[in-house]
């Protein structure tokens, strides 16, 4: 079985939505820092901060080793390559780092190409010792999404709705999925592009439009429908909702709790975005608490919360 280094990083604001995607998409896994060891295979791309995969392939408790061990190294003919140090954790200075790729540039055999190679080979000094695979880079997919035609100011950020769709779909294969309030489509744009089979719905006929441009702009069938998610009667095994919270759409808590006891009625399993404590009425609809984080935006804080089906309902 191999195994597989992930580095990563996230700005302050949003360390803890990083750490409870980590952990959702890495159950298990031991989290550093900047980069943690996994035996699951992913696409870096997926997450919005995860930035390179390492392939463990050659460890070494020193840097000669470690050389020593790539000397027999032979990248296949007419393939070019060049070492990258990636720092997961422990200190290495720049200058450090480029002695250090070009120790291991040399042991290997084949032809360099510092620009446009076709392999990467990244190297990185851990607490588990040296370590050394090909490396495949993230390509920061979502950020392709932030240009839509359509858009607005309390719409979620493609960062988070990213990180949402992870929490949301860390395994995707045979996952079906529903965003009951979708709005212009933000969390649909990216769970698309991780191949997630999700649908969208709304009940604001002008973010249904809105949702339908933003799909076919980049390409992606209209999966989105109008209509109230009390009226929902299809089975998912996970929901997305970002509750309405802007002066246009303050929900009551009546109106609120309503709407959780439908999605427990539709879905098993449910990531909730809210300005607001709503706690209470999770439980109230069926709920329970598996997992949380805040995310802040200046003085405005999001809370994600991770909910499934309690055995027996209020």
């Amino acid at each position: 079985m191999k195994s597989y280094l992930y580095t990563y990083a996230a700005h302050e604001d949003e360390q803890a939505l990083c750490q409870l995607e980590l952990r959702t998409l890495f159950r298990g896994a031991k989290i550093g820092a900047k980069s943690l060891i996994s035996e699951r295979f992913i696409d870096p791309s997926r997450s919005p901060f995860i930035h390179e995969r390492i392939t463990i392939e050659y460890t070494a408790p020193t840097l000669d080793e470690l050389v020593e061990q790539v000397d027999s190294l032979q990248i296949q003919q007419g393939k070019t390559f060049k070492v990258v140090y990636y720092k997961s954790g422990k200190f290495v200075s720049y200058d450090e780092e480029r002695v250090i790729e070009r120790k291991l540039g040399a042991a290997i055999r084949g032809k360099v190409d510092m620009r446009n190679p076709e392999l990467i080979f990244g190297v990185t000094k851990h607490a588990e010792g040296w370590i050394l695979g090909e490396c495949m880079q993230s390509k920061a997919i979502w950020k392709n999404h932030q240009d839509k035609p359509q858009n607005y100011s309390t719409a979620l950020s493609t960062r988070l709705a990213r990180a949402v769709a992870n929490i949301a779909v860390p395994e995707v294969e045979g996952v079906r999925v529903i965003d009951p309030c979708c709005g212009i489509g933000t969390v649909l744009l990216e769970a698309l592009s991780m191949g997630i089979d999700i649908v969208g719905r709304d009940i604001n006929p002008l973010t249904t439009r809105g949702a339908r441009l933003n799909l076919a702009h980049f390409g992606y069938p209209n999966v989105v429908t109008l209509g109230d998610m009390r009226d929902i009667t299809d089975h998912y095994d996970t929901a997305i909702i970002d509750l309405p919270y802007n002066l246009c759409s303050k929900l009551s808590d009546e109106e609120r709790l309503s709407m959780l006891r439908s999605a427990h009625r539709f879905a098993d399993r449910v990531v909730l975005i809210t300005t607001e404590p709503i706690d209470e009425s999770v439980a109230h609809a069926g709920f329970e608490i598996v997992d949380r984080c805040q995310v802040h935006k200046g003085r405005f804080v999001r809370e994600v919360l991770v909910v499934q089906a309690q055995s027996q309902t209020y």
